[in-house]
């Protein structure tokens, strides 16, 4: 392992000569759902005007063409990325696959764009064949726990899970905010069968890698493939399961947890160790 304070750099253009596609995460690294990040934006767009292709990898329980109408909201300009690939849409086309079965939709209304233009059979969760988990009802006051009686009685009926976005918690302005992972998390623990659409999960990456291949019009070695993320559980480890670098964030959803004393040997260690290896790098914030 590497001297801990050599991890640390200030600009992703010290790295960007060896990679020609970046894989980035959303949520936490080029905005924080409330507003984008961008120095953030600027650095991506700077890998793609020198021959580079960015896409962008997200555990968002919607499809891509919801995910960049949001990114326009947020004012992310087009020139930082090259494609999409979503959670939703992972889940889509594992919905089209069970057509002719009911789903329970676990999750607010707004996710509800996963099933726009499908056959879908919705059901309450006594009578579904399977649950969709897009998130909590209510993400501002509720926590998982509000969930575990359901969950309990979806358990009874041996219901199979996909969980819609792996994540645990995302960022949204200065607080955190649970997602569907922290539900498909404690069906797990019940003794549910869960389906993670999603980061860290293989699937995800083989569809960003095939959008990166149809923007440069060849695929490219995972030698020169990185990844971008703010998440050990989800970000580091794909990186990890893909075989690629990861550059860490670590003013996302780990800010409160990395602090200066993480910055010895032994506690980053420890820090990374769930996903199984180190990053090639550290940043507080992504910038060129």
């Amino acid at each position: 392992m590497r001297g801990n304070e050599s991890l640390f750099i200030e600009h992703l253009s010290r790295l960007a000569p060896a990679y020609d596609v970046i894989l980035s995460d959303v949520w936490g690294v080029i905005h924080n759902g409330v507003e984008a990040f961008p120095q953030a934006c600027d650095a991506l767009a700077r890998f793609r005007a020198n021959g580079g292709t960015v896409i962008l990898i997200t555990n968002a329980p919607r499809p891509s063409p919801d995910i960049a109408q949001m990114l326009r909201r947020l004012a992310v300009p087009p020139s930082t990325y090259d494609g999409i690939a979503s959670s939703g849409d992972l889940t889509r086309d594992l919905v089209v696959a069970r057509a002719r079965m009911r789903v329970f939709h676990l999750g607010p209304e707004r996710d509800r764009s996963i099933f726009s233009g499908l056959d879908v059979n919705f059901a309450p969760a006594e009578t579904a064949d399977y649950a969709i988990c897009s998130g909590l009802l209510d993400d501002e006051t509720e926590t998982p726990e509000d969930y575990r009686a359901l969950l309990g009685r979806m358990r009874g009926q041996g219901l199979s899970m996909i969980c819609a976005n792996p994540d645990i918690v995302v960022e949204r302005g200065d607080r955190l905010v649970y997602c569907a992972g922290a539900l498909a998390e404690l069906y797990s623990s019940l003794g549910g069968d869960v389906f993670y659409a999603g980061k860290p999960h293989r699937p995800i990456y083989e569809l960003a890698l095939a959008r990166a291949a149809a923007a440069r019009g060849e695929a490219t070695a995972l030698a020169r493939v990185l990844a971008i993320g703010d998440s050990v559980r989800t970000d580091l480890a794909g990186a990890r399961r893909l075989g690629v670098d990861c550059v860490f964030v670590t003013g996302g959803i780990h800010a409160a947890e990395f602090d200066p004393g993480l910055r010895t040997q032994a506690s980053m260690a420890a820090f990374f160790g769930p996903a199984g290896s180190f990053p090639a790098a550290l940043m507080a914030r992504l910038s060129w």
